[in-house]
């Protein structure tokens, strides 16, 4: 009876990588890109919802996202760029289609509250503060929404950034720096100096 193990005392089996994942969607194994999308599909969704300021449009974008990622799952090369890299320039692609097609939309419905047992007075300040700040994201330019977004947000580097976004590591570095000033001066205009 000693040889028994309980769940607990059980070697940990370890996750597919996203890379191996991407190989047997390629053979269109189902159950690895469901596996693809529980791992994945909240970051891309996140940062949807914060580009587009609208859940349902981040829905609709996730789901197109998901079925790219599907469709053209030959395409992606290992090793060439991280999968999360190469996933969320298919987002921004998207993104940026739809937005051409329909401009800035109403702000979310869904903020989120960070502190779960806030006081009164603490929740209407926290979601006044919440709502200053996506009217003043919404408020930049889609590439600096974009910059600030995936480098400060869903955690990319300055030069993943710049391959989502089609563009040099310098060119993020300046779009986050007018990004910043341009949050500070909508945010705190009576600290501007004139």
């Amino acid at each position: 009876m000693a040889d028994k193990q309980t769940a607990d005392e059980r070697p940990a089996v370890p996750l597919p990588s996203d890379d191996a994942l991407m190989e047997k969607i390629r053979t269109r194994d189902q159950a690895a890109f469901s596996q693809l999308l529980k791992r994945h599909l909240p970051a891309v969704h996140r940062y949807l919802t914060r580009m587009t300021g609208n859940a349902a449009d981040s829905d609709e974008l996730s789901q197109e996202t998901f079925l790219r990622v599907w469709e053209t799952a030959g395409r992606y090369q290992p090793g060439r760029v991280r999968f999360t890299t190469w996933l969320h320039r298919i987002a921004h692609n998207l993104y940026v289609d739809a937005a051409r097609k329909r401009r800035a939309g109403p702000l979310p419905e869904d903020l989120e509250v960070e502190d779960p047992d806030p006081g009164p007075e603490q929740r209407v300040q926290m979601l006044q503060q919440q709502r200053d700040l996506q009217r003043a994201l919404m408020a930049l330019p889609a590439t600096q929404r974009s910059a600030l977004l995936l480098c400060q947000v869903q955690g990319f580097s300055n030069p993943e950034a710049a391959v989502i976004l089609r563009t040099g590591t310098r060119a993020v570095e300046s779009l986050l720096a007018r990004a910043r000033r341009n949050l500070r001066e909508q945010l705190y205009p009576s600290e501007q100096t004139t």
